[in-house]
């Protein structure tokens, strides 16, 4: 008898979600009798932050776009709902109902699948499961706790996210520790990354300058504190040229600030959103990365590069336990005092934490197979999307 077809639809949104969906698709591709449906909410929507992706990455299109936009939390997270429902009902009344959906990382689409597919019985697998805060004014630790409480499968990226998953009463089968997904993309692309011509442009060296990217609201909402992280990348740029990566959002505050002006004469280069293959030219060369984000925290780690974390807490322990990571919090001090460690050779060297190899997607992908009732599979090869 003929296994029956089984659908997935896999939830994307905004930039990170691309990067960790890349390598899943690919092993999923290589599952008989698995049918997968891309799902793309336009969370983000600029080509920038998004179509730039599926092209660099080799994705395919979305087969589905709900076209959500931007708007506050609330109003993002209720068209999205909206729209994902609408779509999940489609399927059951063609006749090709989805069986498990796939959703990533922490933002709001994450979230609001989440709470479609719950309400309508269908199990729900979370990448990235049990990553912790502890710091509920982050909207995404409200994302992360919700989405975790209500997906059956949760396929942790570091041992600390399946230790805080057990203190909440999850376990079991329910919890597989497979690696981080946005690895594998970064190792099958930084090759190809290191090719491009971004530094040239730029006249940049490897190892002579530093990055940086901004877009939390405890950083670029209040002026005063924006004003001060100016301040000082203006004196670190005269040690170490800086290259600032800006967000939109980021990009508004300084505008309303009147902040951008003062970094003229500065060596500070400032460049709008990059694709991912010239931002991880430049991440991957950089001397070091100065940065509030999550996912740079994890791909600095694996690349051994330092990061100073302009945050005063973090979700992804083991860049600061295993990699070269350090919490700086809003503490200009410390700031200038990391830089100087990087810059006399005194900043402590991590390593590339276990599981982080290249695989996870094909971790995931066999657990996501075993749970559709799906017979064992051979593991699939190593990815090499990028040499194509």
């Amino acid at each position: 008898m003929t296994e029956p077809i089984r659908r997935l639809a896999l939830v994307v949104g905004a930039r990170p979600n691309f990067i960790k969906a890349a390598p899943i698709l690919d092993a999923l591709a290589q599952i008989p009798r698995i049918e997968v449906t891309l799902v793309h909410t336009g969370q983000h929507y600029d080509p920038l932050l998004s179509d730039v992706f599926f092209d660099e990455l080799s994705m395919r299109t979305p087969d589905v776009h709900l076209q959500v936009g931007s708007g506050s939390h609330a109003v993002q997270t209720g068209r999205v709902m909206e729209r994902f429902e609408e779509f999940l009902i489609a399927q059951q009344n063609n006749g090709r109902p989805i069986d498990r959906v796939v959703v990533l990382g922490d933002v709001n689409s994450t979230l609001a699948c989440t709470l479609v597919a719950s309400k309508m019985g269908i199990p729900v697998a979370h990448v990235e499961a049990g990553l912790r805060s502890f710091d509920r004014t982050m909207p995404e630790e409200i994302n992360r706790v919700v989405t975790d409480s209500l997906a059956d499968l949760l396929l942790c990226s570091e041992p600390a996210g399946v230790e805080n998953l057990r203190r909440e009463g999850r376990g079991g089968r329910q919890i597989h520790l497979v690696g981080n997904v946005m690895i594998d993309t970064l190792f099958a692309f930084v090759e190809k990354a290191q090719n491009r011509t971004i530094l040239e442009e730029l006249n940049l060296l490897p190892g002579g300058y530093g990055v940086v990217t901004l877009h939390r609201p405890s950083n670029v909402d209040d002026p005063d504190q924006l004003r001060g992280l100016i301040g000082v990348m203006i004196e670190i740029s005269k040690q170490l040229p800086l290259v600032f990566a800006v967000h939109p959002r980021t990009a508004r505050a300084l505008e309303e600030a009147k902040l951008k002006r003062q970094t003229n004469g500065s060596q500070i280069i400032m460049l709008g959103p990059q694709g991912y293959l010239d931002f991880l030219a430049l991440t991957s060369q950089a001397k070091l990365v100065m940065t509030d984000s999550g996912g740079l925290q994890e791909e600095t780690t694996a690349l051994g590069i330092p990061c100073l974390t302009l945050r005063s807490n973090t979700e992804r322990p083991i860049t600061l336990t295993e990699g070269a990571s350090m919490l700086v919090g809003n503490d200009f001090d410390q700031l200038r005092a990391g830089v100087e460690a990087v810059l006399d050779g005194d900043y402590p060297n991590g390593r590339c934490p276990e599981l982080w190899d290249g695989r996870a997607g094909q971790r995931i992908a066999r657990i996501l197979a075993d749970s559709l009732g799906l017979p064992a599979i051979e593991p699939v090869p190593a990815l090499e999307r990028a040499a194509a």
